[in-house]
């Protein structure tokens, strides 16, 4: 009797929080989570889409790799346009996802396409759950507790995020119901961001985690890549933390006026751990008004910008996760934003020390 009445308990406990959106979430699913690296190019715009191409992106050097280097994870973007001009390429996928976690690396595999546009298209919102009805049965095969299906890349929705909610909870009963076992990836509206997170409502399923990601200020991390005509060079000069003395010389340093008035602008932000700190605890107390476990999906900064600065803004977004309890992916491992490696050079490029140590991690070879 008494262990019916703990089972009792047990349940109702379960449903209660299931009700109030809490994350029941095993620690060791936590755990796997905690320092990821996103491999932006396997089967996103992979230069050889062939099979051999796909298969042997990756070797098993590499991924030996970055296991050794203290990573726990990969995200595994992938475009799904591959995937719909030749079937067979779900299969190399597996195998790839299999390969990494032989590892002992956790994958969580994302749709990234390259031409949908759910905000305006219906029958883009159809391929994203044929995406997962799809693909979902096929994660059948591989460790549960190794295996994060997340559910779209940076869903945009700024117009309507009501709309993206309703379009990720459909996503969501496609994937439990071909994975009852798996820990769900989710995200908010708004390219995904911190403000995206902010206001989304947390769906009623404990084995989920909620992601973000980080990019700001995008005239540091990005150089600015979304306005065309800057000086990059002199953007390249911004420092971080944001002292005034080196704000000034970046923006004197050109004679391009709309760069000039931009740098001037981002350091009148004052820039610095402390305001990164600011933005992460925003998405850290949503989790923790929601009970919801978070992750921050994507972070990086351009290796075009000064090393001083970059580094000192990797270390202080890796460390303002980490005193929350956050789990962190930098983007990416072949992407100039992170390690911007290719892996088909020979001989390939091994893990950068100083940006291995800005995350906090050891010796990469």
């Amino acid at each position: 009797m008494r262990l019916i009445a703990r089972l009792l308990l047990a349940a109702v406990a379960l449903l209660a929080a299931a009700a109030r959106g809490e994350a029941t979430l095993p620690p060791d699913r936590i755990a796997a989570l905690a320092r990821g690296i996103n491999i932006t190019n396997w089967f996103r715009y992979p230069a050889r889409a062939d099979e051999a191409g796909l298969r042997f992106y990756l070797d098993d050097a590499a991924i030996a790799e970055l296991r050794r280097a203290g990573f726990t994870f990969v995200r595994l973007p992938v475009q799904p346009e591959l995937l719909d001009a030749v079937p067979a390429r779900l299969g190399v996928l597996l195998q790839a996802i299999a390969r990494l976690q032989r590892a002992g690396l956790a994958v969580v595999v994302e749709p990234h396409p390259a031409s949908w546009h759910l905000e305006q298209s219906e029958a883009d919102r159809g391929r994203l759950l044929a995406f997962w009805h799809r693909v979902a049965p096929a994660l059948r095969s591989l460790e549960p507790r190794l295996t994060y299906p997340e559910i779209l890349n940076e869903p945009v929705f700024q117009e309507a995020p009501g709309e993206w909610e309703a379009l990720q909870v459909e996503a969501l009963a496609a994937i439990r119901a071909a994975l009852p076992q798996a820990t769900v990836v989710l995200t908010g509206a708004d390219w995904g961001g911190v403000d995206g997170l902010a206001a989304l409502h947390p769906v009623v399923d404990p084995n989920v985690i909620y992601s973000f990601h980080f990019y700001e200020p995008a005239e540091l991390t990005s150089l600015a890549a979304y306005r065309p005509g800057l000086d990059r060079a002199a953007l390249s000069r911004m420092p971080f933390p944001m002292a005034p003395a080196a704000c000034h010389a970046a923006a004197d340093s050109t004679s391009e006026a709309a760069t000039h008035d931009l740098i001037a602008y981002v350091c009148s932000l004052q820039w610095d751990a402390q305001r990164v700190d600011l933005r992460i605890d925003r998405a850290a107390a949503w989790g923790r008004e929601n009970h919801a476990a978070v992750l921050l999906g994507e972070f990086g900064a351009a290796r075009a910008l000064n090393a001083t600065a970059r580094l000192a803004w990797l270390a202080a977004v890796r460390r303002a996760c980490e005193q929350r309890g956050i789990g962190w992916a930098l983007w990416g491992y072949d992407d100039t934003m992170g390690f911007g490696i290719d892996p088909r050079a020979r001989p390939r490029a091994v893990l950068d020390q100083a940006t291995l140590s800005a995350l906090g991690l050891g010796g990469g070879h």
